[in-house]
C-alpha cells in the first residue's frame, strides 16, 4: 500500500479523506500542522503528499518550500485560495497539482491516481484482451470476435478505461474527470448515454451498473 501524508487541521477533512483514500486502496497518514507534518514526512516514506495551504505553526507553502529541499515527492495541493496569485505561487514551489475547496472526492482520487502513474513512470497496457474481445490503444481498434467494432472516440476511451481496470467501480463523477475533463459542467448523464452506445454495440454484457455507485468491467466467464 502506498503511504499518502494528508496535512489538514480540520478534522472532519482529515477522517473524510482517510476514508476515502483507505477505501482506494492507500495507506493515509496524518498531520494537523505544518510542524508535524516536516516530522512525518522526515519519519517515513511517502508516495504523495497532500498538503493543505492554510495551516497551524507553519503554513503549506513553507512546508512545500522545506520539503523541496530535500525531495521531489509528488504534492497535491488543497487549498481554498483559488486565486491565480496562490495558484502561481503554488507551482513555482514545484508543487504537481492542486484542487480548491470543496472538491470532490472523486475528482481528487482521479488527480492522485494520476499523479502517482506519472511520477512512478507507470505505462498502460496498450492492448487489452477481455474475453472475445481486443482493444489496442496504439492502433484505436477494437476487435470482437474476430471483427472489427467501429467506436466512437468517446465509446473507445470508456471501453479501454473499464477493460484496464477489471473489477474497478467507476463513478459518472470519476469518468466525467478522467474523460470529459475536470472542467466538464454539462449533465453527468451523458455518461449513461454513452455507456447504452457501447452497450449496444458489443451485443453483449461487458458493462455492468453497479447500483447507487457506477459501472465497471462485467467479470470474466
Amino acid at each position: 500500500m502506498k503511504n499518502i501524508l494528508i496535512v489538514e487541521d480540520e478534522p472532519d477533512i482529515q477522517e473524510l479523506l482517510c476514508a476515502y483514500l483507505r477505501n482506494a486502496g492507500y495507506a493515509p497518514v496524518v498531520a494537523g500542522d505544518g510542524v508535524t507534518a516536516l516530522k512525518q514526512f522526515h519519519a517515513r516514506p511517502f508516495a504523495l503528499i497532500l498538503l493543505d495551504v492554510m495551516l497551524p505553526k507553519i503554513n503549506g507553502f513553507e512546508v512545500c518550500k522545506q520539503i523541496r529541499q530535500h525531495s521531489q515527492v509528488p504534492i497535491l495541493m488543497l487549498t481554498a485560495l483559488d486565486g491565480e496569485e496562490q495558484q502561481l505561487r503554488g507551482f513555482g514551489l514545484d508543487i504537481d497539482d492542486y484542487i480548491t475547496k470543496p472538491f470532490s472526492m472523486s475528482i481528487l482520487l482521479e488527480k492522485i491516481r494520476v499523479i502517482l502513474r506519472r511520477s512512478t513512470g507507470e505505462k498502460e497496457e496498450t492492448c487489452l484482451r477481455y474475453r472475445d474481445l481486443v482493444i489496442n490503444r496504439s492502433t484505436r481498434e477494437v476487435i470482437l470476435k474476430g471483427h472489427p467494432l467501429a467506436l466512437t472516440a468517446r465509446e473507445f476511451e470508456l471501453l479501454y478505461t473499464f477493460l484496464a481496470a477489471p473489477g474497478r467501480v467507476f463513478t459518472r463523477e470519476m469518468l466525467l474527470a478522467k474523460l470529459w475533463g475536470y472542467d466538464f459542467y454539462g449533465d453527468e448523464r451523458v455518461v449513461d448515454s454513452h455507456i447504452k452506445n457501447l452497450r449496444h454495440k458489443l451485443k453483449q454484457n461487458y458493462i455492468e451498473t453497479v447500483r447507487g455507485v457506477g459501472y465497471r468491467a462485467a467479470k470474466e466467464v
